[in-house]
């Protein structure tokens, strides 16, 4: 239906086409067709009425070199396999488990990396009747069911994660719009539990479970209007990200339970949200085919990217890509190659010399810095798109490059005041079609607005740093806010759930942070009904702090925006030596990074005439 309706659209055989290769500044990412893994008989899933087909990697630090282990759930069926990634081609005929399940389907899963070896993982499992399962499918055991008689909650699993740091709490957001926070060590009860208010806000409340036993869930979110689609944990485990069907980004303190801000969509859902490596942006994207990027730290929109030609299910930074310059190589120690070495293992251990340096982004220091973040997006419309976010979009008041002339920055602080735009969004949001062209105020704004299509910068570019202070990993202990809270509410069991089991981090140092909270109560209640639950009218947001109008913020181009699937994505992880994508067919695909390509992905490109570098 999406080829046809291109192909009536004027796109033809060329657009229809899709991609093996594409290039960036960086070379060419070619598509590994023997590293391909999906069910084992390769036939494509027929994906009507199934939830979206999920990725989860895990590393076992096995003695082989070949530590890497994926699970992908397709329709009913999960499955567990050795990654060989670029090294070698996939075997489909060994998984190392399989699971089909009956009356529910698998809809997201997440692993534990704290405790994960060669012998032993820890995998976490939702499910569209709303059960949580942790098995092993390495013992291929099953040790426990959470939410088993839906007490808790009856409505699918969105989203389910390990808390970082910690071997035994996790999070699960439902369609519900509720989240809960279990311990794998506690039951959850014979009876559907009953719940005592800890904390409310604006369109938000958390509340403890009342029992003379510890008991799952240690605490209920309920979040927002409608589902909750994802969530997303700061790099260092303390904010939580979290988008909803109301359209609205919120950001907690996760420890002390507690609002740091929000942000409204241009229209429709948010359905996803990842985090800048350092933690000071968050993009999200969703149902108005934008990727929308967040300041952490002033708390208001700074760009939106605009490629998607339907809505975008799944954005994700890049952390091995993310570059940070110095014009004066000699403040770091280390090789080029050393360098090279602690970027590859970024996402692993959230602490090496590319976070220190963006934090340098926040110094008072005068040292000219260039910093350049890379987020990928996958949507829909079968498409994914690479964008550059870079220091003229993130600091529009710095001296900008005179070969940066090709962003024009305007308007990009705040928007004027009492401006609104008033729009029907009652037809745009229900389309998983829906066109980028149809967003009010693109058309005619196609001409004036501010964009940027991050070109390769020289490495020879002088900018000048930002003098702020704030960094979005410092602040209080980890329960600290959380435990007062508790005491002034009189909940003296919610001290069992004072995080003591998540393990120590290291920081270099300690931020203050500038909340820009409003008023939370902290006062207890037992009367639901108080909750406030106003629903935003988003005529009121258009032209606001927490929506700004199109032209008040600059619009971003994509580095490359390229079919690669006849259905729609629903992956986009960023590996060191590759990308992988996955569509709702059930194939999960691997991307080989320039310079990544060895004697397998050669083969492959030989068997495989149709790949074209775009």
């Amino acid at each position: 239906m999406l080829i046809s309706k291109m192909a009536a659209e004027g796109g033809g055989k060329e657009m229809n086409e899709i991609k093996t290769q594409f290039t960036t500044r960086e070379g060419v990412y070619k598509l590994l067709t023997h590293s391909e893994y999906s069910r084992p008989n390769r036939v494509p899933f027929n994906s009507q009425g199934s939830n979206p087909v999920k990725v989860s990697f895990v590393n076992v630090n096995d003695q082989s070199g070949n530590g890497d282990r994926i699970c992908f759930n397709v329709g009913r069926e999960l499955y567990f396999y050795i990654y060989k990634g670029v090294r070698k081609a996939a075997d489909l005929s060994k998984p190392i488990d399989k699971r089909i399940y009956k009356g529910t389907q698998p809809t997201c899963h997440d692993f534990n990396h704290l405790t994960a070896t060669a012998e032993s993982v820890s995998l976490l499992v939702g499910f569209s009747a709303g059960q949580v399962q942790l098995i092993d499918p390495i013992k291929k055991e099953t040790s426990k069911l959470f939410n088993e008689e839906r007490l808790i909650d009856k409505s699918r699993v969105t989203c389910v994660k390990w808390v970082p740091g910690s071997e035994s709490l996790f999070l699960v957001s439902h369609a519900s719009g509720n989240m809960y926070l279990y311990n794998v060590e506690h039951t959850c009860g014979t009876t559907a539990p009953h719940y005592q208010l800890l904390k409310q806000g604006e369109n938000y409340s958390v509340h403890t479970c009342k029992s003379k036993s510890t008991r799952n869930p240690l605490l209920k979110w309920t979040v927002g209007e409608g589902a909750l689609n994802e969530f997303a944990f700061s790099p260092d485990g303390k904010f939580l990200a979290c988008v909803s069907q109301d359209g609205f980004l919120r950001v907690f303190n996760f420890d002390a339970v507690e609002l740091h801000g929000t942000m409204k969509s241009y229209f429709g859902g948010l359905l996803c949200v990842c985090w800048s490596p350092d933690g000071k942006y968050i993009v999200a994207g969703g149902e108005d085919d934008l990727v929308t990027v967040w300041s952490f730290l002033d708390c208001r929109v700074i760009a939106r990217g605009h490629g998607h030609k339907s809505w975008v299910s799944v954005v994700a930074f890049d952390h091995y890509t993310t570059s940070v310059e110095e014009n004066d190589p000699m403040e770091f120690s280390g090789s080029d190659e050393d360098f090279q070495d602690q970027m590859s293992h970024f996402g692993r251990d959230r602490a090496n010399s590319t976070q220190s340096r963006l934090s340098k982004r926040n110094s008072t220091d005068s040292r000219p810095v260039s910093v350049t973040y890379r987020f990928g997006s996958v949507g829909q419309d079968t498409q994914l798109c690479l964008w550059d976010l870079t220091e003229d979009i993130l600091f529009p008041h710095l001296p900008l490059s005179r070969t940066r002339t090709h962003t024009n920055v305007m308007n990009a602080t705040s928007p004027p005041a009492g401006a609104t735009i008033i729009t029907n969004t009652s037809s745009s949001t229900t389309n998983g079609n829906n066109s980028g062209a149809n967003i009010p105020g693109i058309n005619s704004l196609s001409s004036t607005l501010p964009r940027s299509n991050s070109l390769p910068h020289s490495a020879g570019t002088t900018t000048t740093t930002a003098n702020n202070t704030n960094k979005a990993g410092g602040g209080s202990g980890v329960s600290s806010g959380i435990m007062d809270s508790a005491i002034a509410t009189g909940v003296s069991k919610f001290a069992t759930l004072s995080l003591h089991d998540r393990k120590e981090r290291h920081h270099e140092k300690d931020h203050k942070r500038n909340h820009s909270m409003g008023h939370i109560s902290s006062k207890s209640s037992d009367k639901l009904n108080l909750l406030t639950k106003t629903k935003t009218d988003p005529a009121k947001t258009l032209g606001t702090l927490l929506c700004p109008r199109m032209e008040d913020v600059p619009l971003l181009e994509p580095l490359i925006c390229k079919k690669i699937a006849h259905e729609r994505l629903t992956v986009l992880i960023f590996l060191e030596d590759c990308l992988v994508t996955a569509c709702q067919e059930g194939f999960i695909c691997t991307w080989a990074r320039p310079g990544k390509v060895g004697l397998l992905s050669s083969q492959n490109q030989a068997s495989s005439p149709s790949g074209t570098v775009v």
